[in-house]
């Protein structure tokens, strides 16, 4: 059993050495990857920080690049749940968890999707746009909350890798150690969801396309 455990450690830092070496490239591939029902545990924000702090491109580009991919996938998984309905969640995640969290979704809508957009805390995000896909969501406003969101979250954790380097890469490897940062984590979690919630509202009567 630790053998296993051992080997699949051994391959996830082999898989995520070759998304390094491929530098913005391979950023952009991960984040795909990372809003799809693959979980990556992490990783982009973890490669967005260790780029900004060990080459020499400038801290937007990567925070564009991950963005961009980061929407580009949220597209693909809300347009496969769209065309196959809440079938296609029940195959990837399980009819008992989906129909507890379509129900969630439902009631709280654009405020689950900005927080799990935002904030880098380990939540099942890519079943966010599944269900944003199965429901009757507005793609054009699906993919505005998920841009402006991925795209505040990356500027951030960017910014900060330029501004403080490798301090911030053990921060995200080593999340326990800094329970203050998760508590402002937690603080703006209350926040964007509340904001959410107020965008919902305004919204609540886009035609879903």
């Amino acid at each position: 059993m630790l053998n296993v455990l051992f080997q699949n450690a051994a391959r996830g830092r082999s898989v995520f050495s070759t998304f390094r070496h491929l530098g913005a490239l391979g950023l952009f591939f991960l984040t795909i990857l990372d809003s799809s029902p693959v979980p990556t545990f992490g990783g982009p924000d973890i490669l967005v920080a260790l780029l900004v702090a060990t080459r020499r491109n400038p801290w937007y580009e990567y925070a564009i690049v991950a963005t961009v991919g980061s929407t580009i996938g949220a597209y693909i998984t809300f347009r496969l749940a769209r065309k196959a309905g809440q079938a296609y969640l029940d195959s990837k995640f399980g009819q008992a968890r989906v129909a507890r969290f379509l129900g969630v979704f439902k009631k709280w809508g654009t405020g689950t999707l900005v927080a799990s957009s935002a904030v880098p805390f380990p939540f099942p995000t890519s079943l966010v746009f599944a269900a944003a896909g199965a429901s009757e969501y507005h793609l054009g406003q699906f993919l505005a909350v998920v841009a402006i969101s991925r795209g505040a979250r990356y500027t951030v954790i960017a910014l900060l890798a330029d501004l403080y380097g490798r301090s911030l890469v053990r921060i995200f490897r080593h999340p326990t150690q800094y329970w203050g940062w998760f508590l402002l984590f937690t603080i703006a979690v209350v926040v964007l969801i509340g904001a959410g919630i107020l965008i919902n509202k305004r919204f609540v009567t886009a035609p879903a396309r």
